[in-house]
């Protein structure tokens, strides 16, 4: 078949015409008017749920690398290069959250992390009750999570530390600290970054799926922090652990994973509306223009 030329009007400059988009309404501090909303109680089971598989998943994975690389088990000579490794672990996490986000996101959003729930919350993007009620919802999926794990790996569960999150030896508090705070902000920024309305507009003639760089924010955090921390840039995730793990391990430590998170997410969505969306500058014009 012939093919046939087809003319294209020439420009001056050949560029993708951006799409119109404007903000959403910030969300209300508090909206009562939520509460009778069928639609707020299945974005919560849908959290509960999501976090629920994400630490069986998630979990499952760290245990069942610990044991088979384990060299103190008689016969286990080739220890050292068995199992998914430090590199599985990682893409564990960070797939997990790609495949639940995807599901998810046009149900509650898919958060699936109290520190994400608390960054959209600083930035209004959901409400307080709103908030208050997914970090409930993922507390509780994720102690339901490895409460799955230990019932089924119970033979090796307590023997690796149930997955728990612990600072490893060699590093201080405050190294921890800021490693959760670091690897939480990336996370965070990379969230607002791959859901802002303004870059879909921009870049709409690109198509790129939001899942996808907020999973590899996840992996790729995970492989810098796991020899610190066993990262954890999710309180829920290091939460649901120490509770079913229930040692003192697991607790001594506990508030790095909460604090450190809740910083990174607060600084993120500074960055992200304050900076980068420019809403000082909106603001102190604004507040000029009406003086």
């Amino acid at each position: 078949m012939a093919n046939k030329e087809v003319d294209v009007p020439e420009t001056k400059d050949t560029q993708f015409t951006a799409k119109d988009y404007t903000d959403p309404p910030p969300a209300p501090l508090f909206d009562m008017g939520e509460l009778t909303k069928w639609s707020l109680y299945r974005a919560v089971i849908a959290e509960f749920v999501a976090t629920l598989l994400f630490l069986y998943i998630t979990v499952a994975t760290v245990i069942g690398y610990s044991h088979q690389s384990d060299a103190t088990i008689p016969g286990n000579t080739d220890a050292h290069c068995s199992g998914v490794g430090v590199l599985g672990i990682a893409w564990a996490f960070g797939g997990m959250i790609f495949v639940l986000v995807y599901c998810t996101a046009g149900i509650s959003g898919g958060h699936i992390n109290p520190a994400v729930t608390f960054g959209l919350f600083l930035a209004r993007k959901v409400s307080l009750i709103r908030a208050l009620l997914y970090m409930i919802a993922q507390c509780l999926g994720a102690i339901c999570g490895v409460g799955f794990v230990k019932a089924f790996q119970s033979a090796y569960y307590s023997r690796y530390g149930g997955g728990a999150n612990t600072l490893n030896a060699g590093y201080s508090k405050g190294t921890g600290l800021a490693a959760e705070i670091i690897g939480t902000f990336v996370l965070v920024y990379t969230v607002f970054a791959a859901t802002d309305p303004k870059r879909s507009a921009r870049d709409s003639h690109v198509p790129v799926l939001a899942p996808l760089p907020i999973g590899f924010a996840v992996f790729m955090v995970h492989l810098a922090t796991i020899p610190i921390t066993g990262t954890g840039i999710n309180p829920a995730r290091s939460f649901g652990a120490a509770v079913i793990y229930n040692k003192d391990k697991a607790w001594d430590d506990q508030w790095i994973f909460w604090v450190g998170p809740f910083i990174g997410a607060a600084i993120a969505a500074a960055y992200h509306q304050y900076v980068l969306r420019a809403g000082a500058v909106k603001a102190l014009g604004s507040f000029g223009s009406n003086a």
